[in-house]
């Protein structure tokens, strides 16, 4: 026995990403800048180095030089 639908399957209009990211791309700047500075401020209060990438070599930053 096969299963019949009751009418028509109700989906979402595709999004045009690129579209959003072309007119919203501040939001998602502010939003990636939210994160990087909490990530700064928690390693910096558990006295934890940050790993970062600087002129083609990982680098630790100690928590008192993050200046956050």
């Amino acid at each position: 026995m096969v299963a019949q639908s009751e009418g028509p399957i109700m989906t979402e209009p595709k999004k045009d990403i690129s579209r959003i990211l072309r007119e919203k791309r501040h939001l998602i700047d502010e939003a990636l800048q939210r994160g990087i500075d909490q990530a700064m401020i928690q390693h910096k209060r558990a006295g934890l180095p940050v790993v970062i990438e600087r002129d083609g070599k990982i680098e630790r930053v100690k928590p008192e030089d993050l200046g956050y």
